[in-house]
């Protein structure tokens, strides 16, 4: 069985770099961190059919 290529690369939602995820398009993704290995940033994000959602959530405060 040959298995064809039917898909696409996740890019950054920062650089537009490659990532190195590959999405089928019934892949879903939740609450899933991103790295990417162009910029070095690491981005929460929800994907369904394609469609990426940013999730901000901050970053922890340190105290001064």
């Amino acid at each position: 069985m040959i298995m064809e290529k039917q898909g696409q690369w996740l890019l950054c939602p920062h650089c537009h770099g490659k990532t190195r995820v590959w999405l089928r398009e019934d892949t879903v993704l939740r609450n899933y961190l991103l790295f990417c290995p162009k910029c070095k940033q690491e981005t929460l994000i929800d994907l369904r059919q394609f469609h990426i959602t940013l999730l901000n959530q901050p970053d922890a405060k340190t105290q001064s």
